[in-house]
């Protein structure tokens, strides 16, 4: 039980990694469609590349969505209407005739005439509600057919036989102006203004029902294919009806719902491919990042993002297929790049978009956009943490992703008409939600530890509250670190180390020294040394323990792991060498372990450079009369001593980068002396 103990205590880094390799594999696959993958490849307009294409199984022609729209619209512009007349109101309006035929034309009521007046005016008012008045306007055409309901009975007639408002006048006027009783007209008008009230409106429920049932009798498909019928043969052009039975074929293995006796088998295709595509991806971290992969932490990070796209890719495709382009994939190439490097982005990107293949529709196509949207992610975006450059990377992004979206119109339709806006407009969207990165990226930092380059150039700055705190308390030592983060900027420039981490790490490396700034030489005044009145021993526990004193300042004002690091290391395992001779002056048998830093070594190169710049910079103070020659051999000197005693041996920086970084320091050391020959007085 104590082996298995110690094994898994010393392993479990490794079972870790295995552990998040699981659960990342598991997931992708349990996000996966559930259905069989069609395993031809054609694009319209192309011929068919394989061999002579039959039937497996029979199925049906599935239409084109332009035919059953267009069947569709069809339908909807030849449903018959329903109408519903209400009785009631004609009911009134001839009950009520009698009494306002005697109010409105009593002298005509009275004459010999009034009987075969009032039949009249009853034959225009039985005209008038035939059919009925509408209550209000549509749109149909008068010879559209329609139903009319009345009370149980439904009778056909054409739209144009209901009356309107203004129909009912016209009618009125053309009976009276045809009739004997033309004198009589205003009174007639008067009459029938009175009595007359709408009485058919459209029966919205009834029409909408029977559309809805007409329209889900519409057939999907036409026609059907038997088994071992040939549906192309090689070479044939895919295109017209040999496009849509291959488009139908595809979609009926696609829609084959995994059964009990194939599930296991499909499972552990995709679980095969899928894991594949993540050993790919965890085996390049570990030859080339090898500090990423020992991180657990950013090995986390990375599988989180790369599960975040599939989600949301699979999500949109199950929701709506059309909208895959909505999703701002290249978003993961910019955080990772943020947080890391470019080759890492690019590499996380591409097998992200091999792992998606599985599940967007045209996955060539898809392919071919994502990655080339990638790359273009890569090599465009430079000092994300500048607004602009995220802005011009987007918009070239996005043009990129229109330029070979239209490109691949082109190919399958053979010209350029009929570009799907849509697409575009996707494209646009996507562009602008890529810009959520900043905000993301803040986010990230906070869940993971992680830093950035926009939070590194915020904690450059100079006006920060520690640093000004650093400047007024140590003025010596801020001085100091501005020179070394100008050496060591210049040495990771030279040999492409992280440049801006480097600065803030030299900017804040000794602000352990606040807590007794009078120790330290550079703060120190022709007054007098405090280090007189100490033991050589003491002396060095003061030197020794701003270093620690640093690294509790940093977590007080919350400064990342990754700043702190250098604060760690910038002294490494080294030795207070001053005090240790002065010691052994006074008894030879002294603890060199006194003497020592605590450590660790440096474990990059940007701690490495840090290391040597602080050495240098240090120590050049002390030179009198400095010349080139004097400061090249100062400068090897050093820096080999350091080599010598085994600083480097954790940091992944090479002897040619170590001798690279030794011409930076020349160079710079040479230009602040300020060098130069006599000039004879």
């Amino acid at each position: 039980m104590k082996n298995f103990l110690n094994n898994f205590y010393k392993n479990q880094s490794f079972l870790y990694k295995v552990f998040l390799f699981v659960i990342t594999l598991i997931l992708i696959v349990y996000l996966f469609p559930k259905g069989g993958v069609f395993k031809y490849e054609f694009t319209k307009g192309k011929p068919w590349q394989y061999e002579n294409l039959y039937a497996p199984f029979d199925f049906a022609i599935a239409k084109t969505e332009d035919e059953i729209i267009a069947e569709k619209n069809r339908i909807e512009n030849n449903i018959i209407p329903y109408f519903e007349y209400d009785t009631i109101v004609s009911n009134i309006a001839k009950d009520a005739y009698e009494a306002a035929f005697k109010s409105n034309l009593e002298i005509l009521d009275q004459s010999n005439s009034g009987k075969q007046a009032k039949l009249f005016g009853r034959i225009i008012l039985n005209d008038i509600y035939r059919y009925g008045v509408l209550q209000e306007s549509y749109s149909y055409e008068s010879k559209r057919q329609i139903f009319l309901n009345k009370g149980n009975k439904a009778e056909a007639i054409t739209f144009g036989q209901i009356l309107t408002p203004n129909s009912v006048t016209t009618l009125i006027n053309s009976r009276i102006d045809k009739s004997e009783y033309t004198k009589f007209k205003s009174g007639f008008v008067a009459l029938f203004y009175d009595l007359i009230k709408p009485n058919v409106a459209l029966n919205q429920k009834l029409t909408e029902s029977t559309l809805e049932n007409e329209l889900s009798q519409v057939l999907t498909t036409r026609g059907s294919v038997t088994k071992g019928s040939r549906i192309i043969a090689k070479g044939e052009v895919v295109e017209g009806n040999r496009l849509q039975i291959l488009t139908s074929l595809k979609a009926e293995y696609e829609s084959q719902v995994w059964s009990d006796k194939n599930f296991y088998w499909i499972v552990f295709g995709y679980g095969i491919l899928v894991s594949l595509a993540l050993l790919m991806l965890l085996l390049f971290i570990r030859k080339y990042r090898r500090d990423i992969y020992d991180n657990n932490t950013q090995v986390t990070f990375i599988a989180f993002n790369v599960l975040l796209m599939v989600l949301i890719t699979t999500l949109v495709v199950k929701y709506k297929s059309d909208y895959i382009y909505i999703v701002p994939l290249c978003i993961l190439p910019l955080i990772l790049k943020a947080f890391f490097d470019s080759r890492l982005g690019l590499f996380t990107h591409v097998v992200t978009v091999l792992i998606l293949g599985f599940v967007v529709p045209n996955s060539y196509e898809y392919t071919f956009l994502q990655i080339i949207a990638g790359i273009v992610t890569i090599l465009t975006i430079s000092e994300s943490y500048k607004r602009a450059n995220l802005f011009i990377t987007v918009g070239q992004i996005t043009v990129i992703y229109i330029i070979a979206y239209i490109a691949f119109h082109i190919i399958h339709e053979g010209s350029i008409s009929d570009i799907d806006w849509t697409t575009i407009g996707l494209f646009i969207i996507s562009g602008f939600a890529t810009l959520i990165v900043h905000p993301l990226i803040y986010a990230y930092e906070k869940m993971f530890g992680l830093i950035s380059d926009v939070s590194l150039l915020e904690l450059s700055d100079t006006n920060s509250s520690l640093l000004k705190e650093l400047s007024d308390k140590a003025p010596g030592t801020f001085h100091h670190s501005l020179n070394v983060a100008n050496i060591a900027e210049a040495a990771a420039s030279e040999i492409g180390a992280n440049v801006m981490l480097v600065r803030v790490g030299a900017l804040y490396h000794d602000i352990g020294k606040m807590a007794n700034p009078t120790y330290f030489t550079e703060n120190q005044t022709a007054s007098g040394n405090a280090h007189d009145v100490l033991s050589p021993k003491e002396s060095a526990k003061i030197i020794i323990n701003h270093v620690i004193r640093g690294i509790e300042i940093a977590k007080k004002n919350k400064l990342p792991d990754r700043v702190i690091d250098f604060i760690r290391t910038h002294h490494g395992t080294s030795t207070v060498y001053y005090f240790y001779m002065k010691a052994k002056e006074i008894n030879e048998n002294v603890n060199i372990e006194d003497f020592q830093y605590p450590g660790p070594k440096p474990f990059s190169k940007e701690t490495a450079i840090l290391m040597m710049s602080d050495s240098v910079e240090a120590a050049s103070k002390s030179l009198k009369n400095p010349t080139s020659s004097l400061i090249d051999s100062f400068v090897e000197k050093i820096v080999n001593k350091q080599m010598e005693d085994g600083q480097f041996l954790n940091a992944n920086i090479t002897f040619k980068e170590i001798q690279q970084v030794k011409k930076v320091f020349k160079r710079k050391l040479t230009n602040i002396y300020h060098l130069r020959i006599e000039y004879p007085e």
